[in-house]
């Protein structure tokens, strides 16, 4: 077969794969959001209940994440992927590897989920006995996720390590159909909120494992469904003992900063999660007062979850892939230590992705109203308290995504540290913030964290143009501000055209259409949106904004419509996968706890370097994992930084599949 046939192939399958990926992706948000809609049905969003569910619910991804997700993305990543390149495809290594994996997963979760109490005394503010002895209930049937979620994200690197992407985007889709039989059955048999209210004087065990059990079974379901791939795989894994020479403990010493990252973030998120639980105590306390008027309009962590659900939905669409394809282009002009290209990467990418994020940003701040009575369960008032936060945290989408941008050159360069001080800047923000926010009055709390995530998004970008002014010396600043101005003007004709659309179906009133009921504020929702998009679309070729065609070439070239042709120079990623990078850096500001499947994908492709290695066509040549990420080029170094390899690069690289600390199967019979 000729070069540029097999080239073409490899396109075409690459092309396939990725559609799988993005087409699970957004399947699963969409089922996402039907769940926290019916959540919002079953108990209120304003609830006292619905508060300490989300609280306990959301302990289990954070904690993992904290104790482990930094050294599963980090560590063992690289050496999953080594591994996988293996005569043996990494079996021995893998089987070890995961035995280790899954003792220290049982031993942390059963540590954890012992220590519930003390865990929900450390998370929570101000909960009554009454509400502490639930929310410690949810912990108990909750916890035990993180056990999950840790096998999920080791068979997920597994399958990417052999080629298979599809699995582990679609895992979630389980996930989110069990979690939405459960919140089902919980409203045939028990009945929504707003027709029977569910209260923690009413509240029992039914209800408990139709709510967290389901919840539960979902993260298993979604975790013992990537089983079936890998067991297509035949890698014959079992358990096997015996783990010196895996080489885990130098390649952590490696990546102590991107663990530090991860660490700094998730600390700084769960001090704030204890602030924002201070209204839902709070509005126990009205209610057992008999104030239920001023209990009514407090909002609670709820609130603050689902307008955060709303608000990443642009970044997590539009910004994190258009990062990953770009990621590529950034890593090839590092390595070459070309830093024009590297600007140019930059600025094309916060360019390009601000045509979505500036309309995204837009459109939910001037739908605000009909998304939060869609999403509150039915009371007028949890749809404005949801509205409102809504709107504080909207306009700063460009911001949350201009920075993840930025940070793909940190990563691009083979920095960890400066994410981690950029993470450093912005927990100490957040921390400090969220200590004085605590003084506030209750019913401000939830607003003032929403404004307090737009000032750390704002000042994110900030703190990042510094550092990358001394990398680059210059960010195309003229340029980019040009095209987000004009995106700006054509951003803004299409929020009057918006307003002009909701005035008159009457969404400023509050006996308005849209306020009427959910499905009033769906339609609502269904009518205007168009006509802000169209407007848009319209303006920015009246205002000559060539990013639009940049965004969505690769999207119709995805659909088989417009061409192989790839982005402004992007080069379509090559086969080989690249073992030292993650998609989820773990930078602030993370406001949802929600499970995030995409965080554990292995990272994106790169051109493979010409190695200083002997080719492996000589008899004599040792054939390593990955030969050439013993290139010390590759770990490039600044006139601020050491030169510093990534993680698994001083593990061993002998023989594949002959580690001496791994005696072969025949040799232990002797």
């Amino acid at each position: 077969m000729s070069e540029a046939k097999t080239t073409q192939s490899v396109q075409s399958g690459e092309a396939r794969s990725s559609a799988i990926m993005a087409a699970g992706t957004l399947v699963s948000r969409f089922l996402g959001f039907a769940k926290t809609w019916m959540l919002g049905a079953a108990l209120g969003l304003g609830s006292t209940v619905n508060d300490t569910f989300i609280n306990a619910n959301n302990l289990p991804n954070l904690i993992f994440l904290l104790v482990a997700g930094g050294v599963f993305n980090a560590v063992l990543v690289p050496q999953i992927i080594k591994a996988s390149k293996a005569p043996d495809r990494g079996a021995d290594y893998l089987s070890r590897l995961l035995t280790l994996a899954v003792l220290v997963l049982l031993a942390l979760t059963a540590l954890v989920t012992l220590a519930a109490p003390l865990v929900i005394d450390l998370t929570t503010q101000g909960y009554s006995e009454q509400q502490k002895a639930l929310a410690v209930t949810f912990a108990l049937w909750c916890l035990p996720q993180i056990f999950f979620y840790g096998l999920y994200a080791l068979l997920t690197q597994v399958l990417n390590a052999h080629g298979a992407f599809g699995p582990a985007m679609w895992a979630p889709i389980l996930n989110n159909l069990v979690a939405i039989a459960g919140l089902g059955l919980f409203i045939w048999i028990l009945g929504a909120n707003i027709t029977n209210p569910h209260t923690l004087d009413n509240w029992g065990p039914t209800q408990t494992f139709l709510l967290a059990g389901f919840s539960t079974f979902g993260v298993v379901a979604q975790t013992a469904i990537l089983l079936i791939p890998v067991f297509r795989l035949r890698l014959g894994l079992r358990p096997r003992f015996g783990w010196r020479g895996v080489g885990l403990g130098q390649a952590a010493k490696l990546s102590v900063w991107t663990l530090a990252t991860a660490a700094v973030g998730q600390l700084a998120f769960l001090y704030i999660m204890r602030i924002a639980t201070i209204p839902g105590a709070e509005r126990l306390r009205l209610d057992n007062a008999g104030d239920r008027a001023a209990a009514a309009v407090l909002p609670g962590n709820a609130v603050l979850e689902v307008a955060s659900q709303l608000y990443l939905l642009p970044h997590s669409i539009i910004a994190l892939s258009l990062a990953t394809v770009l990621f590529n282009r950034m890593t090839r002009a590092s390595q070459d230590g070309n830093k024009a290209e590297l600007r140019d990467a930059l600025s094309h990418g916060l360019r390009t992705m601000a045509v979505a994020t500036v309309f995204g940003a837009l459109a939910l701040f001037a739908l605000a109203g009909p998304l939060g009575m869609f999403f509150s369960g039915g009371e007028p008032q949890d749809g404005v308290m949801l509205a409102q936060t809504l709107t504080i945290l909207a306009l700063s989408t460009p911001f949350l995504s201009a920075n993840f941008m930025m940070s793909r050159v940190f990563y691009a360069n083979e920095d960890a540290r400066t994410p981690l001080y950029v993470q450093l800047w912005l927990a100490v923000i957040y921390v400090v913030g969220a200590f004085f926010i605590q003084f506030l009055p209750v019913g401000q709390i939830i607003y003032a964290i929403a404004i307090l995530y737009t000032l750390g998004n704002i000042l994110s970008v900030v703190i990042s143009v510094v550092f990358l002014r001394r990398l680059l010396g210059h960010l195309d600043g003229p340029r980019i501000a040009n095209s987000y101005i004009r995106m700006g003007y054509a951003g803004l004709g299409s929020a009057v055209a918006g307003a002009i659309a909701l005035w008159l179906l009457g969404s400023y009133r509050a006996d308005g259409f849209a306020w009427s009921s959910r499905p009033a504020a769906l339609v609502t929702v269904i009518v205007v949106g168009p006509v802000m998009l169209l407007a848009y679309l319209v303006l920015l070729r009246v205002f000559h904004v060539t990013e639009l065609r940049d965004l969505l070439r690769p999207l119709m070239s995805r659909l088989g419509r417009g061409g192989p042709a790839p982005v402004s120079g992007e080069v379509e990623p090559t086969t080989a996968a690249r073992a030292t990078v993650s998609d989820d850096t773990g930078l602030i500001p993370r406001i949802s706890g929600e499970f995030d499947a995409a965080s554990y994908r292995a990272g994106p492709a790169v051109a493979p370097q010409r190695s200083t290695q002997p080719s492996t066509n000589e008899p004599d040549a040792p054939k390593t994992y990955l030969p050439e990420e013993d290139e010390p080029s590759t770990a490039q170094g600044s006139r601020f930084r050491p030169a510093v390899p990534l993680p698994g690069r001083r593990t061993y690289q002998g023989d594949a599949g002959r580690n001496p600390y791994f005696p072969a199967p025949r040799n232990r019979r002797k």
